[in-house]
């Protein structure tokens, strides 16, 4: 069922910001999911570190995947999004792991990280998502 999903959300996802970041999938199953990103120097903004909204859209895109696997049958958007950038990041293989902490009937939250190949944190976050 997880393959399935994944293959329908890849399919919507053609063509859209999600292809243009460039992620790739490491772990995808309801409520937990890794992500993968070779950052280049596109991803970087005028200082040499990865963009803050690369950092924002990774976590998005995780979470997001995350909820959707747990909510097969529905559609989530983000309602919340807050992310807290606590060191930065350089060009090369970067992680984001998502996971959901708590969920209701409409709204599901969830937490992610950033981290570099070394281990480092980058980006911490935590989304409401809205189940529709």
């Amino acid at each position: 069922m997880v393959s399935e999903r994944l293959d329908q959300l890849y399919a919507q996802a053609k063509g859209t910001f999600w292809d243009y970041l460039g992620c790739e999938t490491l772990t995808a199953e309801p409520g937990y999911v890794v992500l993968k990103l070779d950052a280049g120097r596109h991803h970087l903004n005028a200082i040499g570190i990865v963009h803050g909204g690369v950092l924002s859209s990774l976590l998005d895109n995780a979470m997001g995947l995350a909820t959707m696997l747990a909510r097969p049958d529905e559609n989530t958007v983000t309602s919340n999004l807050n992310v807290n950038f606590v060191a930065p990041l350089q060009a090369g293989e970067l992680q984001v792991t998502a996971e959901i902490v708590h969920e209701t009937r409409r709204s599901i939250t969830c937490t992610g990280r950033v981290i570099d190949a070394e281990g480092k944190l980058g980006s911490l976050a935590l989304a409401t998502f809205r189940v529709i």
